[in-house]
């Protein structure tokens, strides 16, 4: 018998060794074997229990993939194979009658393969080894019957084998647009978990389950970056919600639909805790970040950050536990908030002060008209220089020599500003209370524009 199918394979693949023969008698040859090809067909129908074991077995033996379904439930296994076998074999016999059945059969068994995870090569694999189980008792039943109808059953082999593929082409249309549906649905339960995350409202029952499905420790150490690009915001500024994003693919981030490739901050791929999950959010992108280094961890990630210009990007505390990251994101806005509109990245742990004045705007706003109000009474001028040294001073740590380093003037210029500055507020810069004041005053017109 394997003879025949290597003569098979010539006729469909090399030049016949013969001429063509005149038309009528190529009808006749093909409607005879036709009717050899149904009798075989026939009691293959017949014997379909015995053709099912035997294709069971075989994929057992020959397609690892096939063994742990096969191991857990043989019974579903067998009926699968033989209501496969019987949809395709009577398709030999009566086309027409069943050949939709059999599509929908294979689509079938190529959606719930892709449910169970079964690699699509193992799904093809078992179709041809189907395909050829059957052909060679198609062949054998045949040779048994009559060794001289052999010849004529090698007309139909293309037809055959065709079948075969048409339905391995079904197959992995259907395992195909399964798993873009198995996907997206995961993706989607992906980021629907991560936003419960960030905003506080996952339950604690539902943790274990986050962390499993993203691959985070439940109670390990976490921070939150939130982040805005500059211009104005739509889906092409969105970043990968949900999305694993690493620097090693230069921030070409796994995305679900609708949703950009790219975050507006790339994560340095030295760091330990580089891999991040993008969320998008009304007002900014925010990303988990896993921590598992040093203390020192957080202000190395914020020096290593690529952030684009005009990029702002804050970084929010620690915190203990997927269940704190609602207040970690909460954090990181802070530090956002105190990020200037120029762009940069702000550590709220190195910017707490900052943090205090963008937290409550109103009371920040109230002591900065208190404190610098006198000044605006002033030309505009006058009182920008005025301003501009007083935190310069402050940024030199109280040190009029660097301040007016830092201004190209003379110390005695600065002093000078000074002491106008303390005539016109009433406040003295050497009193720790009002040095304060003057501080998150200036904070607040810098970062709340009052």
């Amino acid at each position: 018998m394997p003879q025949v199918v290597r003569s098979r394979n010539g006729a469909l693949h090399g030049p016949s060794p013969v001429p063509p023969l005149p038309h009528r008698f190529r009808s006749l040859a093909d409607r005879e074997a036709v009717e050899v090809l149904h009798r075989a067909a026939r009691v293959l129908v017949a014997s379909l229990p015995a053709l099912t074991d035997r294709l069971v077995e075989a994929l057992y033996a020959q397609e690892p993939a096939y063994r742990a379904a096969i191991d857990s439930d043989r019974a579903e296994v067998w009926q699968e194979v033989h209501h496969s076998l019987r949809h395709n074999v009577g398709s030999l016999i009566q086309p027409r009658e069943f050949r939709e059945s059999a599509h929908r059969t294979s689509r079938w068994i190529g959606e719930i393969r892709a449910e169970q995870g079964v690699p699509l090569d193992a799904v093809l694999h078992a179709f041809r080894m189907g395909g050829a189980m059957v052909w060679q008792d198609l062949v054998d039943e045949t040779a048994r019957r009559d060794p001289d109808d052999i010849r004529l059953l090698v007309h139909v082999a293309a037809d055959v084998w065709n079948f075969v593929d048409e339905h391995c082409g079904v197959v992995a249309d259907a395992y195909r647009q399964a798993e873009r549906r198995l996907s997206w649905r995961r993706e989607n339960r992906q980021r629907l978990m991560v936003a419960a995350l960030l905003d506080g409202t996952a339950r604690i029952a539902d943790l274990a389950e986050a962390a499993e499905m993203l691959g985070l420790p439940e109670q390990g150490r976490y921070a939150v970056l939130a982040a805005t690009a500059p211009g104005p915001r739509g889906p092409g500024a969105v970043a990968a919600g949900g999305g694993l994003v690493s620097a090693s693919d230069a921030g070409v981030a796994r995305h679900g639909p609708g949703l950009a490739a790219r975050p507006p901050v790339v994560l340095p791929a030295a760091h330990p805790g580089a891999a991040a999950l993008w969320h998008p959010g009304p007002d900014a992108e925010f990303a988990i970040l896993p921590l598992t280094g040093p203390p020192g961890e957080l202000s190395e990630l914020a020096a290593a950050l690529d952030v684009p210009a005009g990029t702002r990007a804050g970084i929010g505390s620690a915190v203990e536990g997927l269940a704190a990251l609602g207040d970690a994101r909460r954090l990181a806005e802070t530090a956002l908030r105190a990020c200037p509109a120029s762009g940069g990245t702000v550590l709220l742990d190195e910017h707490l002060p900052d943090a205090l004045v963008v937290s409550s705007p109103a009371l920040a706003g109230a002591l900065a008209d208190r404190v610098l109000g006198p000044l605006d009474r002033l030309d505009p001028a006058d009182r920008d220089v005025i301003v501009e040294t007083l935190t310069a001073w402050l940024d030199a740590d109280g040190s009029a020599q660097r301040a007016g380093a830092r201004l190209y003037c003379h110390r005695n210029t600065v002093l000078n500003r000074l002491r106008r500055f303390e005539q016109l507020t009433g406040r003295c810069l050497t009193r720790p209370r009002d040095a304060v004041e003057v501080s998150l005053a200036l904070a607040a017109r810098r970062l709340l524009g009052t």
